[in-house]
């Protein structure tokens, strides 16, 4: 019965957490959003005290439910472990489990994140990674089923579907996807939990805490006859059946054990102290001492790097990428600071973006964290959708009011692209286009008023949108772009 509660819970986590990084209309976030906050590395960011505060008193209750229920990326683990156990029963045994390893990674991800270089240490987060794996490679499958159904829904005078253009956003983020879709499928279908028990910093972090869970698996022994069927069952590796001990740091109370034994020889209760053969007061002393570090660790991230293209009228040539002295991020992210001790690169405002404006960043810096590009669209001032759906606090929620007044950025002229003076002919685009009313066409000439007209910038109307950017028909290079500045402010 605890298998089935735990099991039926975790895929109830796991759907709606997938559909939640799939959905690219923003509705699910209104219902949903919370599975991401709950997350622990986004709510530690987000300084979330008290879904921090209930994670670690669930874990010290009940163990590593956290891993089995609430973890996409540990229920995505059983999935192909318990597919790996279809073709061949009884595969798992005891194992010591490589503690200087799981420390060690843990250390350095807890440094990696102090000393703001979290795009390296969100490649082993197991929320950032799933939801890389889940808007990488899902997303795509997902939305051209979307397309199907909304090409068979216009046959009939349907709009309940509309169509999703697929593209991919970045290739080096989908490149690093792929493999980490490979890894987990590979380590999970042959060793079950091990890249959970070994890699996961997340888990060495709650394994510690476990230990002193309420509730724990207990083996009897007087009841127990050694027929190992819990230890080949166990996809943690961490039951010795032989000697009746269990090694809580890396159990995931997964119930399986519980569920295998044929004479009740084993129980999820509260038992009193007992010593855990498998290790020593050094040890008890080391992952204390790491368990605090983790949890007043605030990890921080690095600026969003922003590649930028146009795209408008003009569609004979591609446009090339301008050089930015200063990256834009999203309204909300408040300044460069703030973006980088929060940001996990969990692609959830990029599964949101109805605009196609935000995706993952390229540069090796800051890989995977979100950036801003408006050769297929520009940041409609009434969209809030990426700061909605953020769970770390890296884009703060802001209603629309707010949005239309936060400057990100300023539109610089470049005079040598642009259409009017490079052919003589009347443009404007940029004018009549800018939501702001930043941008005025005026007489090339001063003294010819019949002379082509040409755009002037009022910088301190203009919030750095990209509209102007993306209707601009210059090619190669646009005529107008946005510039970042590190500090937003309102206008």
């Amino acid at each position: 019965m605890l298998k089935k509660i735990r099991v039926t819970l975790a895929w109830l986590f796991f759907l709606a957490i997938t559909l939640l990084i799939l959905d690219f209309s923003g509705i699910m976030h209104n219902y949903l959003g919370w599975l991401a906050r709950i997350q622990l590395l986004p709510a530690i960011l987000s300084q979330s005290i008290v879904i921090v505060i209930a994670l670690i008193l669930l874990t010290l209750l009940l163990g590593r439910f956290y891993c089995s229920i609430i973890c996409p990326l540990g229920v995505f683990q059983d999935l192909f472990s318990w597919i790996g156990g279809r073709v061949k029963k009884n595969r798992f045994s005891y194992k010591q489990g490589n503690k200087a390893v799981r420390y060690i990674i843990l250390l350095i991800f807890i440094l990696l994140m102090v000393f703001g270089i979290n795009s390296i240490a969100v490649l082993i987060a197991p929320y950032s990674a799933y939801a890389r794996i889940a808007s990488n490679i899902f997303a795509p499958v997902y939305q051209g089923i979307n397309n199907i159904m909304a090409y068979f829904a216009e046959r009939v005078d349907s709009y309940a579907f509309y169509t999703k253009e697929i593209w991919i956003k970045s290739i080096p983020t989908f490149i690093i996807a792929v493999i980490t879709f490979i890894i987990i499928v590979v380590v999970s279908w042959k060793g079950g939990r091990a890249y959970c028990n070994t890699v996961c910093p997340i888990g060495t972090f709650l394994g510690v805490l476990s230990k002193f869970s309420w509730f724990k698996v207990n083996i009897e022994a007087d009841k127990c006859n050694k027929c190992g069927l819990c230890e080949k069952n166990c996809k943690s590796s961490c039951i010795d059946s032989k000697n009746h001990v269990i090694d809580y740091t890396r159990c995931v109370a997964c119930m399986e054990c519980i569920n295998k034994c044929h004479r009740g020889a084993i129980s999820f209760s509260h038992q009193k102290k007992q010593e855990d053969r498998t290790e020593s007061c050094v040890d008890e002393s080391r992952k204390t001492f790491l368990a605090t570090m983790a949890v007043l660790a605030t990890g921080t991230a690095i600026k969003a790097q922003e590649k930028i293209v146009d795209g408008g009228l003009a569609v004979l040539e591609d446009k090339k990428i301008p050089e930015r002295k200063n990256k834009i991020k999203p309204a909300g992210s408040l300044s460069n600071k703030n973006f980088a001790q929060r940001c996990i690169g969990c692609q959830l405002c990029v599964s949101a973006c109805p605009n196609n404006v935000l995706r993952p960043s390229a540069d090796l810096i800051t890989l995977m964290q979100p950036e801003m590009s408006y050769e297929r669209g520009f940041c409609r001032p009434e969209c809030t959708a990426c700061s909605e759906v953020c769970p770390t606090g890296a884009i703060i929620k802001i209603d629309k009011l707010e949005k239309s007044s936060i400057k990100i950025g300023r539109a610089v002229w470049i005079g040598r692209n642009c259409v009017p003076l490079t052919d003589g002919v009347e443009c404007g685009n940029c004018a009549r286009h800018c939501p702001a009313g930043a941008i005025q066409m005026v007489p090339s000439d001063p003294e010819n008023t019949s002379s082509v007209k040409i755009p002037v910038i009022n910088d301190e109307r203009c919030i750095g949108c990209g509209s102007c950017e993306y209707r601009c028909p210059a090619r190669p290079f646009s005529a107008i772009y946005v510039e970042g500045i590190e500090q937003h402010r309102t206008i």
